[in-house]
C-alpha cells in the first residue's frame, strides 16, 4: 500500500485541473455536499457575476484586498 507522501507527490505532478478535480473530490468526503446550500451560493454567484458585468459594481483588485487584510491584522 502506497503512504500518503507518495499519492502527495503523485498528485502533484497531474495538470491543474485534474488536481482541482481531485481537491474537490476529497473535500466532499468530509464536507457532503448539500443541495440547497450550493442553490443558495449559485444564486448569490449569479447576481454578483450580473453586478460586475452591469458595472453596478466595481472590483477591488486582489492585491489591495491582501494589502488591506495585512494591515488590519497587523494591528
Amino acid at each position: 500500500m502506497r503512504g500518503t507522501k507518495d499519492i502527495i507527490q503523485e498528485a502533484a505532478g497531474l495538470p491543474v485541473e485534474e488536481r482541482v478535480i481531485l481537491v474537490d473530490s476529497i473535500l466532499r468526503t468530509l464536507n457532503h455536499p448539500n443541495p440547497e446550500i450550493d442553490k443558495e451560493w449559485t444564486t448569490v454567484a449569479r447576481r454578483r457575476l450580473d453586478e460586475l458585468r452591469s458595472r453596478r459594481i466595481r472590483p477591488i483588485p486582489g492585491d489591495q484586498v491582501f494589502a488591506k487584510i495585512k494591515e488590519r491584522f497587523k494591528k
